[in-house]
């Protein structure tokens, strides 16, 4: 995909992009999709799909108890739990507000961990990791931002997402449902949001204004970013995924160079 290569233009000094289809196709990469970058909070979706693992190995429920009073497992991954962004302090209640939380998915590992009687690093590998393949791909830390991965990996776990093997599709489905809809809150990086949509673990783009994604972006679009430069969008519009990982760290040049990127690997894959 000659789209792929706008990436050179990028302010950065190792970058590498991959687009994948459903069926596991990569249909264009470009970069060294072999280097291992930081993911920063792009950690995230992979740990949220641990913790559905857990939650269709029956070992947690969603809507069990899980952080401050009166959150669950479900407040805990779609950002509604009440806690503060890097802190384990409540600042409002359960279901109220979109507080995008690092604290609220280290909760999570520490709460998964106590359930299965596995350490949350060795429950992501042996879960999610081994499974599809992402040799690569190593954890330890904070669920919520210390991973470090590949191009290659990460297209797996995009394939992955787009077409389960390790989930049965309907709780993938939910997981890129918006739970409780028409919450304000901050996108990071991009101010208020009036519907800051999530869903469990992944970020929904629906109408956000403005967003790391294209403006042809279907509102659909699902993924996450990091703060180490680093994105994941699953489109099922365009039914493809792209990842994009860097080494530098997110700024105003990601707010100017990812949109502009992303229109183009969309325009390509319609005129395919």
């Amino acid at each position: 995909m000659q789209s792929l290569a706008l990436i050179e233009n990028w302010p950065v000094t190792t970058a590498a992009t991959a687009v994948v289809r459903a069926d596991g196709t990569v249909l264009g990469s470009h970069g060294p999709i072999s280097h291992r970058f930081p993911l920063a909070s792009v950690t995230k979706p992979l740990a949220a799909y641990a913790v559905l693992v857990a939650y269709e190995e029956g070992a947690v429920e969603l809507d069990e108890p899980a952080g401050p009073d009166g959150s669950t497992v479900r407040h805990l991954l779609a950002h509604t739990s009440g806690l503060a962004f890097d802190q384990h302090r409540v600042t409002s209640a359960p279901g109220t507000r979109r507080l995008y939380s690092n604290a609220g998915f280290e909760v999570l590992g520490e709460h998964v961990a106590k359930a299965t009687g596995i350490p949350f690093a060795a429950y992501l590998r042996e879960a999610v990791l081994e499974p599809l393949g992402m040799a690569s791909t190593s954890f330890e830390g904070s669920p919520a931002r210390d991973a470090v991965s590949t191009v290659d990996d990460l297209a797996r776990f995009a394939a992955e997402v787009q077409t389960p093997r390790l989930l049965d599709p309907r709780t993938v489905l939910e997981a890129m449902t918006v739970v409780h809809p028409g919450l304000s809150g901050v996108l990071p990086g991009y101010g208020h949001q009036k519907n800051n949509d999530w869903g469990l673990g992944f970020e929904i783009r629906d109408a956000k204004s403005p967003h790391w994604t294209g403006a042809s972006s279907s509102p659909r679009t699902f993924g996450h970013f990091g703060q180490s430069g680093t994105f994941l969008w699953i489109d099922p519009d365009a039914g493809a995924a792209c990842v994009a990982l860097t080494d530098r760290p997110f700024g105003p040049w990601a707010v100017e160079a990812w949109p502009p990127f992303t229109d183009a690997v969309l325009a390509e894959l319609r005129a395919a």
